[in-house]
């Protein structure tokens, strides 16, 4: 299989939206295997419910009471009751909706973990149609929103709808002829809610998309900081960001005006109904014979619901924005499985036969854009260090990230071993193609943990091992706390050259059979720029390796050198040899040592 029709179906433009239905079957399919954690989430909010209902009862009970000149030890009896009724009532309440909340962000906690491994599953290229700002929004912004309202709003609702559902009971066995209420405060409540489910989702997906822009924009803004300086391309970067925020601000005002609506509908519905309430309880006790405290009870009930219908129409806003941004993150899910489905329908995982890679006549474009890379073909074989060399814009680094496998090519296959690389599983393509680059990540946490990510159960020896064998435990043993001191975001500061001997430390941990070095020395600097380069034929011992020279004196030890320009290769061979034959590479490297002897 080769990779043409992965890479077809990779559209340019946002992420996908996943639809309601797709939605809701991931949603119920995180929510599997815990069907006896619901059910006991629903008999603590049902007992609850009916506990609550019977404080209105008892007040009723006692203006009956009192009216009739009853026993005193009745109202204390009552009181009692009351008050034990209210104590486990609160407590039943608090059990459940602690389960609740525990449940659904259980549930929050696995979509989440299939969103960001289907992220993990994303060509490169597809992240880049999409724009960074896109992805960080859903896997930040979406996650909060839907995280805030699992937290906040199902527990609400969870104990709101038992609520009402009980209270409506406790009306109907007063008397039935109570129920005119619903029957006249129903349709206000269908009226102001499916108008607000019309108007709301579209207003919280613009809101949530402009989020994205603006993310987008501020990335961008501050990746590139320091050459907006040096150009004076701040003001306008500046303005971008303003446009962006004010796209957010008029979608904010817009879902305000929408809310606004839905509670005005929310305070006519309780007016309504506690006008009807007083109307039917005045009949009921003139002309038919009910009690002032059965109507008093039924008074004490309706306002009752005053909390929890309010409580679950208004946290109905949260969840329209909460559902605006399940679909966002699902839509990631969906596109990651899209993408990885050709894989895992396979029947079975190539196991590559040899060490040598093959790539033929590849093809590469990114989506909606002319070919980066054009019928090209290369073999590295078992051992063999090869130098890609030309001019920037020849499509090196294109190159180096299909043949690590983080690109898919339009047409033609990538092999190693005989295997294609897009039908091996990632961590086995991680073990036998390694791609560095000069953009490297440091993680947060300690060294040593961020060093295992390449190898979990390498020991402390063992990454001491590899640190010593690209000169680097030298200035790991100064470090306030050796392998323990904390890195990454917050933590102790690494010189650039540090960074990427780390990355080279992880290179040796995870020991796979080809690394393809894309300008991986670059930004060493001069002083460190012989270390790091030893640093790098350490770690490449071994090994066949690809290396994206930027100074063609890392070339010239290569074994073979590749020269590309505009997506060809156009001549190879080994240093001597394209001298010999007085080619472009030739007066390249008259040029590049000229160069070097005037400075």
């Amino acid at each position: 299989m080769t990779s043409t029709a992965i890479h077809e179906t990779a559209p340019a433009g946002p992420l996908p939206i996943a639809d309601a239905r797709t939605t809701a079957a991931h949603f119920f399919a995180a929510l599997s295997g815990s069907r006896a954690r619901l059910i006991g989430v629903v008999a603590l909010l049902v007992a609850a419910a009916a506990l609550g209902l019977v404080m209105p009862w008892a007040l009723g009970r006692i203006v009956d009471i009192a009216i009739d000149g009853g026993d005193a030890g009745d109202v204390w009896r009552l009181a009692i009751l009351m008050v034990v009724a209210t104590v486990a009532g609160a407590g039943l309440t608090g059990a459940g909706v602690a389960a609740s909340a525990q449940l659904f962000e259980t549930v929050l906690a696995r979509l989440r973990e299939r969103m960001l491994a289907s992220a993990l599953r994303l060509p490169l290229s597809r992240v880049e149609a999409a724009g960074s700002g896109d992805l960080v929004s859903r896997a930040t912004d979406d996650v909060e929103v839907v995280s805030t309202a699992i937290s906040q709003g199902v527990p609400a609702i969870s104990t709101s709808v038992f609520t009402i559902a009980a209270t409506v009971v406790g009306l109907a066995a007063l008397d039935w002829r109570f129920l005119a209420v619903v029957v006249v405060v129903l349709p206000v409540h269908i009226f102001t809610v499916r108008r607000y489910v019309r108007e709301a989702p579209p207003v919280y997906t613009g809101e949530r998309a402009a989020m994205a822009k603006r993310a987008h924009e501020v990335l961008g803004a501050i990746r590139g900081l320091d050459s907006a300086r040096a150009f004076g391309l701040t003001g306008r970067l500046l303005t971008e960001i303003e446009g962006r925020s004010w796209g957010v601000v008029r979608w904010t005002l817009r879902a305000r005006v929408v809310q606004n609506r839905f509670f005005a509908g929310i305070n006519l519905a309780e007016f309504v109904g506690m006008a009807t309430i007083l109307v039917v309880g005045y009949m009921l006790v003139g002309n038919e014979g009910l009690t002032v405290g059965a109507a008093t009870a039924a008074m004490l009930f309706f306002l009752r619901l005053f909390g929890p219908i309010g409580e679950l129409l208004m946290v109905t806003d949260d969840l329209q924005s909460a559902a605006a941004s399940l679909v966002r993150i699902v839509g990631v899910t969906v596109e990651g499985e899209r993408f990885g489905s050709d894989r895992t329908a396979a029947a079975s995982t190539p196991v590559p036969q040899g060490r040598a890679l093959e790539a033929q006549d590849i093809t590469f474009a990114y989506p909606g854009k002319d070919p980066v890379l054009d019928g090209v073909s290369l073999t590295i074989a078992d051992g063999e260090h090869v130098a890609l060399v030309g001019a920037s814009g020849a499509g090196k680094t294109t190159l180096a990230a299909v043949l690590a496998g983080i690109h898919r090519p339009v047409r033609g296959a990538v092999r190693f071993g005989g295997a294609d690389l897009a039908e091996l599983d990632e961590s086995e393509r991680a073990r036998r193609v390694a791609l560095v680059t000069q953009e490297t990540h440091v993680f947060a946490g300690s060294l040593a943990d961020d060093l295992r990510m390449a190898a979990p159960d390498a020991t402390d020896e063992q990454i001491r091992d590899a640190l010593r064998r690209i000169h680097a435990w030298e200035w790991v043993e100064l470090l306030p706390d050796g392998l323990e001191t904390i890195v990454g975001d917050g933590g102790h500061d690494l010189s650039p050259m540090q960074v990427q001997q780390v990355a080279l430390a992880r290179l040796v941990l995870l020991d796979p059979a080809l690394v393809i070095l894309d300008e991986a020395t670059a930004d060493a600097g001069s002083a460190g720029a012989s270390l790091l380069e030893a640093s790098a034929e350490a770690a490449l011992e071994g090994r066949s390796a690809l290396i994206v020279a930027h100074r063609l004196s890392q070339a010239a030890t290569a074994d073979r050198i590749v020269l590309m320009d505009r997506g060809a290769i156009v001549e190879q061979g080994s240093h001597d040899a394209l001298l010999r034959s007085g080619g472009r590479y030739a007066t390249l490297w008259a040029a590049w040592a000229r160069g070097r002897a005037e400075s």
